[in-house]
């Protein structure tokens, strides 16, 4: 990485008079380190935005500089570039605040399992839960010493959210234990303390109970895509097509003999809906101390083959070659210095830069068969307001840390028990308050966009 970013100032210096210093927030601080670098006041020139980094709710706080008018002064190359379609949907109240992804993908979710060991064992192909608790059972059965699946400490999103995406077919991870559906989007109404949590919560207890997933998983601050690669898991529940075919490639070139399937979630659920252009940004907060000369850096980034390629590539001989039109990493993870999209530049994707790995031609083939059943992401353009609920919001973080991380880590030997006080803890918390003005915004939003 160091030896990137100083090829990456070298050219900078020359022709910006500018340096910069990139720094990544490991996975499991995100949350509360993005928080911190945005209520501090520490001068940041740039920084990612999602929209399950909470992009739309930070622009409506004004954490983020408007754009609109330093966009043609300071990156007017990088403004024609990114088509208007993707600026209008980036917008925050009229107002554009990120510079969005051009690259154009399904982020969806999708069962990931060891192809290799479900062959061998003659175990079912996961299509949906069911299936994919069939072949936990004989990852269990046939090889003891290999957790069947990997959960990490981020439950919410490994268990709870890939369930709701899956078998609940929720509309978006919705916080505050809301759930509204694709089909009917304007009935929203609380999942925390229903029949359909308490089946679930009893379904991550029985995997929990059978030894699919370790007692420890909170505590474990290992990636779960790492644990595929190095053999130490069998399965992830919820990954989606591109980090999957990362893993892939990783533990191929760690174990050739190894191979890794794939199931998307909407082949189940019959629709799909591509990424929208909120969903990989680079934004300029409003403790930027130069914001016009970080702009002109990043339209770099994005625009100049020289900056993108080594960003996201590394240098060409060093650390990859081009064969046939395709990437080949140098080496391997451990001895390459700098794989395939080290920097995690998701952001500044150029399509017409990109260099991918043969396998990749499997992911543009799943993509296709997505189109087959695209329909449009009626929810990601949704900007929530919380400034009249901020201390309830922080209360209900701190509740499902302590009463609902356990239950859904399996934890809890009385799951009904578990669930009524985690619901009575949510509601002294706030629940209430924060729910009606969650669903108010919501309504009001489906209208204003005229979804019904």
């Amino acid at each position: 990485m160091t030896r990137i970013q100083e090829a990456i100032n070298e050219m900078a210096e020359a022709e910006l008079n500018a340096s910069v210093a990139f720094n990544f927030i490991a996975w499991k601080d995100y949350d509360l380190k993005y928080k911190q670098l945005l209520s501090s006041g520490q001068s940041v020139d740039l920084l990612f935005t999602a929209d399950w980094a909470q992009y739309q709710t930070y622009a409506k706080r004004g954490a983020f500089l408007r754009l609109d008018d330093l966009l043609p002064e300071a990156s007017p190359r990088l403004q024609r570039f990114i088509p208007k379609d993707m600026w209008d949907g980036v917008r925050i109240d009229g107002n554009i605040y990120t510079v969005p992804s051009t690259f154009k993908e399904y982020v969806t979710g999708g069962f990931v399992w060891r192809e290799d060991l479900r062959e061998k064992y003659g175990l079912p192909k996961p299509v949906d839960i069911a299936t994919f608790e069939a072949y936990l059972a004989g990852i269990k059965r046939h090889e003891p010493n290999i957790q069947p699946v990997a959960i990490g400490a981020d439950v919410q999103t490994s268990l709870a959210f890939a369930q709701l995406d899956v078998t609940r077919h929720a509309i978006g991870t919705m916080p505050y234990g809301m759930l509204a559906t694709y089909a009917k989007p304007a009935d929203i109404r609380s999942y925390w303390g229903s029949p359909e949590q308490l089946a679930d919560l009893k379904l991550f207890k029985r995997w929990s109970d059978r030894g699919y997933f370790s007692k420890n998983e909170l505590n474990t601050s290992a990636f779960n895509q790492d644990r595929i690669i190095d053999g130490t898991a069998a399965a992830m529940f919820g990954d989606n097509l591109m980090r999957y075919d990362d893993a892939l490639n990783n533990m191929q070139d760690a174990h050739p003999n190894w191979r890794l399937g794939y199931y998307p979630f909407p082949m189940a659920k019959g629709y799909a809906t591509p990424v929208h252009p909120t969903h990989n940004g680079f934004a300029i907060p409003k403790s930027s101390k130069h914001p016009a000369r970080a702009l002109a850096f990043y339209e770099k980034l994005v625009t100049d083959e020289r900056y993108n390629r080594l960003t996201e590539y590394g240098i060409e001989g060093v650390h990859y070659t081009i064969e046939n039109g395709y990437y080949r990493m140098i080496g391997d993870k451990s001895t390459n210095g700098f794989p395939r999209e080290a920097m995690n530049g998701w952001a500044w994707r150029n399509p017409a830069y990109m260099l991918f790995r043969p396998s990749y031609d499997k992911i543009q083939a799943t993509f296709r068969e997505l189109d087959r059943i695209r329909k449009p992401d009626i929810y990601t353009g949704f900007a929530e307001d919380d400034g009249s609920y901020q201390a309830e919001k922080a209360a209900l973080d701190q509740v499902q840390k302590l009463y609902l991380y356990p239950l859904l880590a399996g934890l809890v030997d009385d799951v009904d028990a578990g669930m009524a006080t985690f619901v009575r803890e949510a509601k002294e918390a706030g629940l209430d308050k924060v729910q009606a003005a969650y669903k108010k915004q919501w309504l009001a939003y489906l209208e204003e966009q005229g979804i019904k």
